[in-house]
């Protein structure tokens, strides 16, 4: 395989791409268009990129905050559905409009016609005037962000910090070896990580997601494996990735392990405060093996991806074709693969 550099998540009924600064949100709209939403993320991130462990951490915040805003994108065109509303009403005469076989702009005029089509793609390419221009808007929803990390914050460190922490204090009285308490406290922590996946797996909504994740996993490997990113290529190839967020999650988990196990407080108040001062320092040790993983294919790294890759049985699923076409039109808004294939190796 050969690193393409690109990755995304799944959103509802869709799929986010990113290469560089340059992603976009590809969604299946209620009435069967694919909207494609094309932006650039904010900053240049040049500097930091080149500094291991900051990058890792300045990585995950601005994953984080990309994927909550690219899910209220996708959910926003199910919310207007619902109420009866256009979606992207002020963006639309700015659209330029598509079919399937990729006709250009200038026949795109001719297709307006086809406007209620299944097949039709909708292109919104923002720039950053669109971004001045709509200047309210966007403080509202990075407002909105800001909360929904605050909270997601707070609930992830109740799950999987301080309730495997409380475990093993009430378990102090019958084991002695600080080590072994923080090995079962890292255990209780995989433990809680799982059956968190797995109930929510079973949800039809997150079930639909983690069908997307499969899609944007499969085309991936598909252009990295040296495949034309077509329906059945994508189709024949694996939902799993070593680069994924999962295996990323799963990496912290194991690092916490062995760091926890060697970093001890008698104090309660000073060993939860070391612990959260660590995380950081996790991720980025988690980022860069993960950056090393996709870039390096032998029987060394595969062996350490296999943890994560063993949960990506509950956060992917098999998708539909039309799902797969989402993914696709996702990866061509932001990554030239014909071009990646011509200088593959």
């Amino acid at each position: 395989m050969k690193y393409s550099g690109i990755g995304g998540q799944a959103v509802m009924e869709g799929v986010m791409m990113k290469n560089g600064r340059d992603y976009a949100v590809a969604v299946r709209t209620p009435s069967g268009k694919i909207e494609i939403n094309k932006d650039k993320t904010k900053g240049n991130r040049e500097t930091v990129n080149k500094i291991p462990l900051v990058r890792g951490v300045v990585a995950f915040v601005d994953s984080l905050v990309l994927g909550i805003s690219t899910l209220m994108l996708s959910a926003s065109y199910y919310e207007e559905e619902f109420t009866g509303e256009k979606a992207d009403d002020a963006a639309t005469e700015d659209a330029v409009e598509v079919d399937k076989a990729e006709v250009s702009q200038a026949d795109a005029a001719q297709s307006a016609e086809k406007e209620d089509a299944t097949d039709e793609v909708v292109v919104h390419d923002r720039t950053l005037e669109d971004d001045k221009a709509e200047g309210k808007e966007k403080k509202g929803q990075a407002i909105e962000i800001v909360v929904t990390v605050m909270i997601s914050t707070v609930v992830a460190l109740a799950l999987f910090l301080l309730l495997p922490y409380a475990v093993s204090k009430l378990l102090t009285n019958w084991i002695g070896y600080p080590s072994l308490l923080a090995l079962i406290e890292g255990v209780v922590r995989v433990g809680v990580f799982i059956l968190y996946v797995f109930a929510i797996s079973h949800m039809p909504d997150i079930k639909r997601v983690f069908m997307y994740h499969g899609a944007e996993h499969k085309c991936i490997n598909c252009i990295e494996h040296g495949l034309e990113l077509n329906v059945e290529n994508v189709k024949s190839s694996t939902r799993f990735h070593k680069r994924c967020g999962t295996s990323f999650l799963v990496i912290v988990l194991i690092i916490s392990i062995i760091v926890f196990m060697f970093i001890r407080f008698d104090n309660n108040l000073i060993q939860l405060g070391c612990r959260l001062l660590l995380v950081p320092v996790i991720a980025g040790i988690s980022y860069e093996f993960l950056r090393l993983a996709g870039r390096y294919d032998n029987w060394f790294v595969n062996a350490l991806s296999k943890p994560g890759i063993w949960v990506q049985h509950l956060t992917t699923v098999e998708p539909e074709e039309e799902m797969i076409e989402v993914g696709i039109k996702s990866v061509e808004a932001v990554f030239d693969w014909k071009k990646f294939l011509d200088d593959y190796e």
